[in-house]
């Protein structure tokens, strides 16, 4: 199993954006050199607590100082973009990183991003869908462009210069294009179904109980079958919420105390996810009242900590319940204390990984 990292990132308010953009860049190069395979950075216009507004132009401002990991957007929020605006920026970005590029894609959760760009009351798993046909049919054909939609419509026919190169789009590094994955954010994802049959890869989001991460695999098994393609768990990443320490308590105290940064992250999430109708997420028995959803209980479902001991063996419990996955993701929280955060990611990768993957 290889180790990566997913952060969308959430910090708390009324922290400045120039000290937690540095600290986000940060992570991606301790990761770097930790020997994490890939990292990937969520986007939101519309929260003071999410201060990357795009993950395309946060990664390039990574490329030239990482030199193995593999960086991806978690995830371009498609409605919210144009979609030849999408592809040229990807392709450019791809090109920056030779290949060291992972285009996450989705329609987008955060309702106030909707509200902004106007699509609030529109469908944007439709706008997502006719988005990424428009993308990738950039990306496999020449100038003149020319795209019709519900959404976007737009042509480069009435300007092209063909000798000039005037009017074509650039194509990616990678070929056809980069890798695409997408979020499954709901317990039994009809979407992992659907992104498998097109050859995406899903990641299962570190916010859901291990009984409904495990729902994931059945559907992205079924969408490769109906497409013949072959279903490999090297394919299927998993996000878990994780904190490692040298000693048992103080890894209690910063993962689980209601003034430190894995409970404040939770916080944030519960109270969105609430307000969108989404408290089936935490809940094992879907019949159980919304109010039986609480800020104490998520954390205790779904939050790893301990020792590197006690983190690999709850780790090996997770799979056994979920199945075999290729990536685990360690999801990124604030920094409440860089030396406590730092020192959780190096004794991750130096001291869980090998444990967990000794037991396999």
């Amino acid at each position: 199993m290889d180790l990566g990292f997913f952060t969308m990132p959430i910090h708390p308010l009324g922290r400045s954006p120039t000290e937690t953009l540095k600290e986000d860049r940060e992570l991606a190069l301790i990761a770097d050199r930790l020997g994490f395979t890939e990292g990937y950075y969520g986007e939101h216009v519309t929260d003071a607590a999410e201060t990357i507004t795009s993950s395309l132009i946060f990664i390039a401002s990574l490329i030239s100082d990482t030199k193995n990991i593999k960086l991806g957007t978690g995830t371009v929020n498609l409605p919210c973009h144009h979609p030849a605006a999408v592809a040229a920026q990807v392709a450019m970005v791809d090109h920056m990183a030779e290949g060291r590029f992972l285009f996450g894609i989705s329609p987008g959760g955060l309702l106030s991003d909707a509200e902004v760009f106007g699509n609030l009351d529109n469908d944007r798993t439709a706008m997502f869908l006719e988005a990424i046909d428009h993308i990738l049919a950039i990306w496999t054909t020449e100038a003149p462009h020319k795209r019709e939609g519900k959404y976007w419509s737009f042509s480069t026919e009435r300007t092209t210069i063909e000798a000039l190169g005037q009017g074509s789009i650039m194509k990616p590094y990678q070929r056809p294009h980069p890798p695409i994955v997408v979020t499954a954010v709901a317990p039994f994802s009809k979407g992992v179904t659907e992104a498998a049959k097109r050859g995406w890869q899903p990641i299962s989001a570190n916010f859901l109980l291990p009984q409904w991460v495990k729902t994931h695999w059945p559907n992205y098994e079924k969408g490769c079958h109906e497409a013949g393609l072959t279903a490999s768990p090297a394919h299927w990443r998993v996000a878990k919420s994780i904190f490692v320490a040298d000693d048992l308590e103080t890894a209690r105290h910063y993962a689980t105390d209601p003034s430190g940064p894995y409970f404040q992250y939770y916080h944030s999430i519960v109270t969105k996810m609430l307000a969108n109708g989404r408290a089936n997420l935490f809940k094992a028995d879907q019949s159980a009242p919304d109010s039986s959803v609480t800020v104490d209980s998520v954390v205790k479902d779904l939050v790893i900590w301990g020792t590197p001991e006690k983190v690999a063996d709850d780790l090996q419990a997770f799979r056994e319940t979920v199945g075999d996955f290729g990536t685990l993701l360690y999801a990124g929280h604030d920094w409440a204390d860089k030396n406590l955060a730092v020192r959780s990611m190096e004794l991750m990768a130096e001291r869980v990984m090998p444990r967990l993957n000794a037991a396999t």
